[in-house]
Parts: structure tokens; sequence; C-alpha cells
């Protein structure tokens, strides 16, 4: 049975993460009625937001809940990928959106950078990339995303109910946010490195900034497991 420590570790690092994918808002006028009911509705789903981050960390953190599953999506030259085919390697499985502007690249080219540093045991890790932005992240926009990382990372996408359904399987939270400037939206998004064994069977997942050596020690330990 966990401790108390532990709990209450465990419920800083939930709130900690949770606020860590919620996106800052601007002020509004204090003089505008108006301008308090928007940000009135906008603290509300922001609050919102940060609950349903927290349920799914507590999920995945917990071990009481399944995490992954088959699942079926569409490569970048459209065609139907199934996690299954990819049976007998260990899976490094990743979502993000090829607009993030730190965290998703970050991840990317530590995860590239660990499959380089696995060596001649390289091929038996495959790496997949799953957008939380089909709409903008087409075919080509996700083949051209993926290689820039590493050769053989395979980028997938659907429709947005498709997607959703896969990533609230890995317990990862996403949302649209409206952003006032020419791109339209951002996505608050949580953003962990899943491992996968060759099975397909969740294993593990490392937090956002892990460094490509840890990564590479935790694929050699998968590796190591038939």
């Amino acid at each position: 049975m966990p401790t108390a420590a532990a709990i209450g570790l465990g419920i800083v690092f939930i709130a900690l993460v949770a606020a860590f994918f919620t996106t800052s808002w601007q002020g509004y006028p204090a003089h505008s009625g108006a301008a308090l009911n928007q940000g009135a509705d906008i603290a509300t789903a922001e609050a919102l937001r940060r609950v349903e981050s927290a349920r799914l960390m507590n999920e995945l953190m917990s071990g009481r809940s399944k995490v992954g599953g088959p699942f079926e999506l569409f490569d970048g030259s459209g065609n139907a990928r199934r996690l299954g085919e990819f049976r007998g390697k260990v899976v490094v499985l990743y979502f993000g959106y090829s607009t993030c502007p730190d965290v998703c690249p970050t991840d990317l080219w530590a995860i590239g950078d660990a499959l380089r540093a696995l060596g001649d045991v390289s091929p038996d890790v495959q790496p997949l990339f799953v957008t939380l932005d089909p709409e903008r992240d087409n075919g080509r926009v996700l083949k051209e995303f993926v290689a820039s990382f590493h050769p053989r990372f395979v980028g997938l996408r659907g429709t947005e109910a498709q997607v959703t359904e896969v990533a609230r399987s890995y317990k990862i939270f996403h949302e649209k946010v409206a952003h006032s400037g020419s791109i339209g939206y951002v996505l608050d998004h949580s953003a962990f490195t899943f491992i996968l064994d060759r099975n397909g069977d969740y294993v593990m997942f490392l937090p956002p900034s892990t460094p490509a050596d840890r990564i590479a020690l935790m694929l050699r330990e998968v590796l190591g497991k038939r």
C-alpha cells in the first residue's frame, strides 16, 4: 500500500503536470463587463482542463488503469498502419504536433539521438509519432516533420475522433486553445514518451525532456526482455 508520503508526492506531481500543460492566458480589462465574463469563461475552461489533465495523469501513474492497446491510424501516404504490424519490435511512441514550439521537437530529437546511440540494435526499435493536430498535419507535413528527427520514424494521423481515442487510451490529454495570432489555435497537451514491448504492450512512460541517454538505457532494458 502506498505510504502517505508517496501519495502526497503523487498529488504534488499531478498538480505540477496539470499546471505545466495548461496554456497561460492574458488578463482582461477590469472595467469591461463583457471582458470580465469572457475572463470568467476562460478561467472555467482552464480549470476543467486542469481537472481532466490531472485525472489522466493519475490513471497513468497509479497503475490501476489499462494503458494503450491495439490501434489503427494512417501514415503520411494514407496507408493504414496497425500497431500489431510492429510486433517483434520494441516501440517508442510519442504524441504531439508539428507546430509545437518547443516540447515536441526537444523530445523527438532526444528519441532520434537515442536510436542512433543504440547502434546495431536500433533496427529492433520502431519509433512512432501520432499527431494530435490532424487538421493541420496533413500527410506531406507529417512525413517531412518526422523524417527530420530520424529516417525510421513513422508519422500517424487520423480523424479527430480516431486520434483522440488512441491518445486517451495512453492517458494523453490534448485540447485546442484559441490563439489571437495568425495560427488560430495552439494545442494544450501532455507530452510523454511511451515504450511498448515486442508484443505492443505498454511498459513505461518517460517524462518530458528525458535525455537521449536515459531513453536509450530504457530501450536497451526492454530489448533484453523477450
